[in-house]
């Protein structure tokens, strides 16, 4: 599959099979994370990879009870080993970063068959005590990855790109 095929199929997974994923599957998809683009190449992301049963339903009451949530095979928390730092143009690194990261990991997914789901809806003083992070590490997203049980709409519900885009000022 090439890219503008799996930006395509990309889509918000909420339903999953109860099958797991396979390592390799699993291995590429970090990997595409690993491989993302970060300011001054910092690379602040880190990853906390779940796919224990009983953590994915602590994370799924943690995530305001999102049942695909513990249904997905594997949860991954995106999270930073940050210093903070702030670019030039005011904003910090590293929830930009952490956001590329998880694009990758959410595209290389599509590519491989396999559904995934940006959570915002989350505790993330929960989603520290269950997974054990430092309150220094900020908890960026959350991420279920599987097998997709839904069919992905027919239609993206997208603005036209002409609405979007302005050329040379706005």
């Amino acid at each position: 599959m090439d890219i503008f095929e799996a930006i395509g199929k990309r889509y918000s997974c909420r339903k999953y099979l109860p099958k797991p994923v396979e390592e390799e599957k699993l291995r590429q998809v970090l990997e595409a994370a690993r491989l993302a683009p970060s300011a001054s190449n910092r690379q602040e992301w880190r990853l906390v990879v779940v796919t224990d049963h009983a953590k994915r339903q602590q994370l799924m009451a943690a995530a305001s009870g999102q049942k695909f949530v513990g249904e997905a095979a594997v949860v991954i928390a995106c999270c930073a080993e940050t210093d903070g730092h702030v670019m030039r143009c005011g904003e910090k690194c590293y929830p930009i970063d952490v956001a590329i990261a998880i694009d990758h990991m959410a595209l290389a997914a599509a590519a491989l068959g396999l559904g995934t789901c940006w959570i915002g809806a989350f505790d993330a003083q929960a989603t520290r005590k269950i997974l054990g992070i430092p309150d220094s590490i900020p908890v960026v997203d959350l991420l279920t990855l599987g097998y997709p049980d839904d069919a992905p709409p027919a239609q993206k519900n997208r603005l036209p790109l002409e609405r979007i885009v302005k050329r040379e000022q706005w």
